[in-house]
């Protein structure tokens, strides 16, 4: 019996970059068939070929045994494809029904669009799969986890036998991954099949059925989780064996660089998102952050960069006062900042990588001589620091928004990084990043702390916040709950916290206890 889905040969070339190499892959029906590797490896451009986004150079695709062409993503809607793409597809003026409706519209009497009856079943979706979605709600005023909910939604309004799931984890809390996992697995128990692309061990191997690891463009192999580790995956997809656990020296702290007092900071539905908290960071030492998206940490970061003004409170870098200054103000003091969406806020996608890599430093010398740029000096700082920093990129000159999201992220790196620097704000600094990535940027942060920056660390990857930090503060509606020594910290202890519980000392012992005969 042929496979639900098969790809044979497929093949892709860009300029100066063979994406896809004679890919064979299959999805049988009802299975969940993981697509691994790192940022650049050419998943995302295969299921941009399977979704009729790009035409393949060479190469045939069989839905049901039956080889179909795919010019056009309405090509493979009706060949029963869907996706959820790894960056969101979705109009911000837009309500979340106009959103999912785009392209199915329901229509009234007269010509009108059914609004009413297209929310009714975005409700249902919703309410099957606790996706908790308003579907009046405009996309802008969403938070990015809700957003990628949006998303999901869309695919499901139309009901496709075969999903293709495109890094949908990537923006998602810990506990919306559980849950995402959960609706995949109702999903193929219902006779869906899915393609999951994912660069997360952990993922693959808590819900995948079958996982194929493709590396430069090329399947490397195939296998299942009974059948592999982390370890081995990670070795497939890197080429080499990888570090996944960042050897860390026991802190010094010096003196406080940063120092945050009372703060109070409004979202921009003018709710109050950051609600009187207080704490600082010393010089060679790593605070984290944890906690559930959407609770005041993307507004704590926001208002720390001068990108959002606070209503009350201190900030202080190096003992200036900051709060109502702007962000190249706070550049200058030698203040970093990593932003959580590297498109929106950390790129201009439009410009060249070389563009991109002196964004806060064009104003100074040699990159500029009065009001001219030296073009020179752009384009050789630029092949510096790609080589320095391993982007991968056919050349200085290509547009940014070319570059796979992991080379996204080291161009951004690149940039913080290259100048002196006595506080880093890093927020989500791997979301959505493979396991070589990591690795990389883990790397580079313990490294600058180690050179004595101040760095404080936003994220909801626990494995990321308990690694890496020495101090964790944990914030849940806008406060923080409290603040642990790292060794402390257990994840048990951190999810209480997360979901608002204040463990009690006793609590606390008994977690660390308990962790620490599992690892013994």
């Amino acid at each position: 019996m042929a496979p639900l889905l098969e790809l044979r040969g497929i093949t892709k070339r860009f300029p100066g970059v063979l994406a896809n190499d004679h890919i064979d892959l299959t999805l049988e029906k009802g299975e969940i068939h993981a697509l691994l590797g790192e940022n650049g490896a050419g998943k995302t451009t295969l299921m941009n070929i399977l979704y009729g986004l790009y035409s393949q150079d060479e190469g045939d695709i069989f839905v049901n045994g039956n080889k179909v062409t795919i010019n056009e993503p309405t090509d493979a809607i009706k060949a029963g494809i869907g996706m959820v793409h790894q960056h969101f597809m979705l109009i911000p003026v837009f309500t979340v029904t106009e959103n999912i409706m785009l392209g199915e519209e329901y229509v009234k009497a007269g010509g009108f669009l059914d609004r009413k009856k297209a929310a009714a079943k975005i409700t249902e979706i919703s309410d099957k799969y606790n996706l908790n979605v308003n579907p009046d709600a405009y996309v802008r005023d969403l938070p990015v986890g809700t957003q990628q909910r949006v998303e999901i939604i869309k695919i499901l309004f139309r009901e496709a036998e075969i999903l293709i799931m495109d890094e949908p984890s990537a923006v998602l809390t810990p506990q919306e991954v559980d849950e995402l996992f959960k609706i995949m697995r109702v999903l193929v128990d219902q006779g869906k099949s899915i393609i999951f692309i994912t660069h997360k061990l952990r993922e693959v191997m808590e819900c995948a059925d079958r996982i194929t690891v493709i590396r430069g463009g090329k399947v490397i192999g195939s296998t299942t989780p009974k059948e592999a580790d982390t370890k081995k995956l990670a070795t497939m997809m890197v080429g080499r064996d990888v570090q996944l656990k960042i050897k860390k020296t026991k802190s010094d702290p010096k003196e406080t660089v940063l120092n945050v007092e009372n703060l109070r900071v409004m979202n921009s539905q003018q709710h109050l998102a950051v609600d009187d908290i207080s704490f600082n960071v010393r010089a060679g030492e790593v605070l984290g952050i944890a906690g559930v998206q959407g609770n005041g940490q993307t507004e704590l970061v926001r208002a720390l960069t001068g990108l959002l003004p606070p209503t009350e409170g201190k900030i202080e870098i190096l003992g200036q006062d900051t709060p109502q200054e702007k962000p190249r103000f706070i550049t200058e003091l030698g203040s970093a900042h990593i932003p959580e969406d590297r498109q929106k806020d950390g790129l201009i996608l439009a410009f060249p990588v070389a563009d991109n890599l002196i964004l806060n430093t064009y104003f100074h010398e040699p990159f500029s001589k009065g009001i001219t740029l030296q073009f020179d000096e752009i384009a050789n700082s630029g092949n510096a620091l790609v080589e320095k920093f391993d982007i991968r990129t056919p050349s200085v000159n290509t547009p940014v928004s070319n570059l796979s999201g992991g080379n996204q992220q080291k161009v951004i790196v690149a940039r913080e990084f290259s100048r002196p620097i006595k506080l880093l704000i890093a927020s989500q600094p791997t979301r959505g990043l493979d396991v070589g990535s990591i690795e990389y940027i883990h790397k580079r942060l313990m490294a600058k702390r180690e050179e004595g920056c101040a760095i404080l660390l936003v994220s909801t990857e626990l494995d990321e916040i308990i690694q890496l930090s020495d101090r964790i503060a944990v914030m849940y509606r806008g406060k923080i709950l409290d603040i642990l020594d790292a060794q402390d910290a257990t994840k048990e202890v951190l999810g209480l916290l997360m979901a608002g519980i204040k463990p009690s000392d006793e609590m606390k012992s008994q977690a660390k206890h308990e962790e620490q005969i599992i690892l013994t």
